[in-house]
């Protein structure tokens, strides 16, 4: 097993108000990360995951318990020891002046290079290392005031790494950019944490991505309850139903994403395998339909199948039978338009 990391025990987490009684907002957490390991911290708005993550980067006593980094206790360690083996990537856009995305890389080094900021020729292999594992080289030298969010957000990445870090913990990195370079970031973390042997905590808002993707989820349910294990034992278990299903949104555990909660405006069985019969049933689902599989389509009053395309090459053709007749389509779109006009009440 990969050598462990970073490990809370007995930990409670939350504020105080001056000279007031603690405000306790988690407690009784016990938690492990591991070298090479990508975890998801996930619950809703208000839930504590800002006050753990703070208390995770030494930035916030813990109230009770313990946090302990490679067998050494917060509370032992040192600033810049700290920052030697932990390293931090928040949301937040840094005002950043005229540096080079080298220049800001660079900065990563400052637990090792004292007040005068001189870097040696051990620090600016590191720094390129950095810039090499985070794909940024064509990027080097250009202003970071010149770079989209997305390339922005991988070199304050490249300026954790370069830290050579033992545990990178990141507040929501992605949560301002699209969906294409929220993929890609996550991508490179997780990547990171297995080429390395970093530990990685990385909170996150993107439930379908963190499912996909991590090793292990921290989660954190609207009631204060702090469930940690692998992704699909959170399925399983129903943790993840519990935590963010709603009044419009179901949890589908079969496919593991959310669905609106919607009104059946009837039923319609399908003929059509591989990745045209997904898209179809996730398109009759989406409108209200309830599939049915084509065997028991003596139970419905319309029927879709799959024929051979002869016009459009790879994408299929569509045939409706139903009660008015039998008619044909070429885009999906197109069905479910005939559906709503001529079978909005379809059933058994």
């Amino acid at each position: 097993m990969n050598k462990t990391v970073i490990v809370g025990h007995n930990l409670a987490v939350g504020y105080r108000k001056g000279r007031g009684e603690a405000k306790t907002i988690l407690s009784a957490l016990d938690f492990q990360l591991h070298q090479g390991e990508f975890a998801c911290l996930l619950g809703p708005n208000g839930a504590g995951k800002s006050t753990l993550l703070r208390t995770l980067a030494g930035t916030q006593p813990a109230l009770h318990g313990e946090v302990t980094i490679g067998d050494v206790a917060f509370h032992q360690i040192g600033k810049k020891a700290l920052a030697q083996r932990l390293s931090v990537v928040l949301t937040d856009r840094l005002q950043v002046g005229n540096l080079t995305v080298y220049e800001l890389i660079s900065l990563g080094r400052f637990p090792y290079t004292g007040l005068r900021g001189r870097l040696t020729h051990r620090d600016h292999q590191a720094v390129r290392w950095a810039i090499q594992a985070t794909h940024l080289d064509d990027l080097a030298h250009q202003l970071v005031t010149e770079l989209s969010d997305g390339q922005r957000q991988r070199v304050m990445i490249a300026r954790a790494l370069a830290q050579e870090p033992e545990f990178m913990l990141l507040d929501e990195p992605t949560a301002f950019l699209d969906l294409p370079t929220r993929v890609e970031i996550t991508g490179l973390l997780r990547r990171l944490a297995r080429q390395t042997g970093l530990a990685v905590l990385m909170s996150t808002h993107d439930l379908d991505l963190a499912l996909r993707t991590a090793d292990t989820l921290w989660l954190i349910t609207g009631e204060g309850r702090f469930i940690y294990g692998a992704p699909e034992d959170l399925v399983l278990n129903g943790a993840f139903e519990a935590t963010f299903a709603s009044a419009e949104l179901d949890f589908d555990r079969e496919v593991g994403g959310f669905r609106y909660r919607q009104a059946n405006v009837g039923q319609v069985s399908i003929e059509a395998d591989g990745l045209a019969g997904h898209w179809l049933r996730r398109a009759l689902e989406r409108v209200g339909y309830m599939v049915a599989p084509s065997s028991t389509d003596e139970q419905t009053s319309v029927k879709v199948v799959a024929l051979p395309d002869t016009v459009n090459g790879d994408l299929p053709s569509w045939q409706i039978e139903g009660v008015e007749g039998t008619d044909y389509y070429s885009e999906i779109g197109a069905i479910i338009a005939h559906l709503r006009e001529n079978y909005p009440l379809a059933h058994k």
